[in-house]
């Protein structure tokens, strides 16, 4: 089915897309297709918003399957942006504030990079609990992502994150802890993206009526749960969108600003993600660029020859995880439609409204 993408111009990028076959249409106006309507909340940086809105796309696009999904893309405007950053949300983009008199079946809320010690201090801080205020009262269920998630639990039940010795960047082995419908299909054990500095503990979240779903020795919690009133939040500390080359070109990122002095801290290698040759080839970028440290050094930084073996490994999870959420909607949305059960003998049977997909009553 074609990814509903509701923008009033064809020349957005996303419509020359084709994952798994299919293809992103222009939401009609007044359309009355049965579909979910799905808000990308998307808070990126600049040179983010672009790849982050393809990620998400392909992403639920591979997951959706015979379900039609329309996305409608929206930023919060206190989000810090350059005037080029500005001029495409204005093209594109809806502000947060549009959503607070109406309801979306789902959103997916991205982060963004940390630029304050305090996230009450980030300047976009009051519109982000605005913003989930309303989720929990307007959606049915509500993705939250790396920076967005500690926001989220922060305001929600006062749980902080905390600050790591190094940044958390790499490919990591996660487990599964809980049976929950969001891990139907899901292996037991799984490999997912992470790339952060800081991070909310098990023991905190579970104290506080979380849900932890899957979690790791090295990178810890990275999806874990709870009903808020009428929405339920998911919460990613990793990056299940994220598209074979995400990291690679993250951790050339920060090697440049360390590079260019501006960032004092060398960049640790993603953990995980190369294979041995590239960790060896990276290894000695790396080492000459704490004995020779300079900006032109940045040119000489092997980004072709470290992307030629790299492999996804958690495309497949990631694409179980979003279907099974795309299915809990779809399964909410219809049962809180239904009308109130018959009395007497033409009483309806409880089961015979279900979803015929097996995620729902199957709880692997």
């Amino acid at each position: 089915m074609p990814v509903l993408i509701d923008i009033d111009s064809h020349e957005h990028h996303l419509f020359s897309r084709a994952p798994n076959g299919g293809t992103a249409a222009m939401a009609s106006p007044g359309s009355r297709v049965e579909c979910l309507d799905i808000g990308l909340i998307n808070n990126m940086p600049d040179a983010a918003l672009m790849s982050t809105e393809r990620q998400i796309f392909d992403l639920v696009g591979a997951a959706a399957e015979r379900l039609v999904v329309r996305l409608h893309f929206y930023t919060m405007a206190t989000t810090p942006r350059s005037e080029w950053g500005h001029d495409y949300v204005r093209r594109y983009y809806r502000s947060t504030d549009d959503l607070l008199n109406g309801g979306l079946d789902g959103v997916i809320v991205t982060g963004t990079e940390p630029r304050a010690a305090n996230l009450t201090e980030e300047p976009y801080w009051n519109s982000f609990v605005q913003l989930v205020d309303w989720a929990r009262e307007n959606t049915l269920s509500s993705v939250y992502s790396c920076l967005a998630v500690h926001g989220a639990v922060l305001h929600m039940d006062g749980v902080e994150r905390h600050k790591l010795p190094a940044k958390c960047i790499g490919v990591f082995a996660q487990t599964k802890t809980t049976r929950h419908p969001l891990m139907h299909n899901v292996p037991a054990t799984f490999r997912i993206p992470h790339a952060r500095w800081n991070e909310v503990t098990e023991r905190e979240l579970v104290n506080c009526g979380y849900s932890v779903l899957t979690t790791s020795p090295q990178s810890g919690v990275d999806c874990f749960v709870k009903q808020q009133k009428k929405s339920l939040f998911v919460h990613f500390q990793g990056h299940p969108e994220y598209e074979t080359q995400t990291l690679l070109g993250e951790y050339r990122r920060d090697m440049g600003r360390f590079l260019r002095g501006e960032n004092e801290v060398c960049p640790t290698i993603p953990r995980g993600y190369f294979g041995m040759e590239a960790e060896e080839l990276l290894t000695a970028y790396r080492r000459k660029a704490l004995s020779d440290r300079c900006p032109e050094f940045f040119a000489d930084f092997p980004a072709d020859r470290l992307a030629r073996d790299l492999r996804n490994a958690w495309h497949r999870p990631a694409r179980h995880i979003y279907r099974n959420w795309l299915l809990y909607m779809a399964s909410q949305r219809a049962a809180r439609s239904r009308p109130p059960p018959l009395s007497g003998r033409n009483r309806t049977r409880p089961d015979s409204h279900r979803s015929g997909d097996p995620a729902f009553g199957h709880h692997g």
